[in-house]
């Protein structure tokens, strides 16, 4: 082969790897823009830290250290939650536990309504409370998906500085419950709760 033809041969194969590299920058380039237009998304229809934490302090009241720790660990495990529960409950206890509780779920989306919640747990303790609750709500696509029964995740509760969060979760929604002071036992983390639309004594 004379080295005129090897030289236009050689000339091909760099405009061919000069193409291939231009088409994959652009392949890269455009998964990036969608990587940011999905983050972008994701943290348009979730709640971040900051936030969270103003409202967790906002319902509960400033003074404990705790909860910032809690919905730090929340964060650190699960990410940015998109909605989130604040309401009131009752709970007592005769070596089994029951709770009843009603509050107000609120999408980052926009969406809102009233919720009940009722559930039987093990708390080997005695007595009664009441007490408020900041439920955290992470990939719950839309209202309705929360009416069901929610069971407790072994080994999730956490105690720091008063304040207690543990975690429930059916397929991938996941719902952290965090309860101060009084309001706390280790009965929680241990059962289900079932989310329902109209309020009811049944606990199962």
């Amino acid at each position: 082969m004379s080295r005129s033809k090897v030289f236009r041969v050689r000339q091909r194969c760099l405009q061919a790897l000069g193409g291939l590299l231009i088409l994959g920058s652009l392949a890269f380039s455009a998964g990036a823009a969608l990587a940011q237009d999905q983050t972008k998304e994701s943290d348009k229809n979730t709640y971040d830290q900051d936030t969270v934490l103003k409202d967790v302090e906002k319902f509960f009241g400033k003074g404990s250290e705790g909860l910032a720790k809690v919905v730090e660990k929340a964060f650190k495990e699960h990410g940015r939650p998109n909605g989130y529960i604040t309401g009131e409950e009752a709970s007592g206890a005769i070596a089994v536990g029951l709770r009843y509780g009603d509050g107000t779920l609120k999408l980052k989306s926009g969406a809102s309504r009233k919720v009940y919640w009722q559930g039987p747990s093990i708390g080997f303790d005695w007595g009664a409370n009441a007490s408020k609750v900041f439920v955290l709500v992470y990939h719950l696509p839309n209202t309705s998906k929360l009416f069901q029964r929610f069971p407790a995740v072994d080994g999730s509760f956490y105690y720091v500085g008063g304040v207690g969060i543990n975690y429930q979760q059916r397929g991938g929604i996941i719902l952290a419950p965090i309860r101060l002071g009084v309001g706390l036992r280790a009965g929680a983390s241990i059962g289900y709760m079932h989310y329902s639309k109209t309020k009811t004594y049944n606990p199962f």
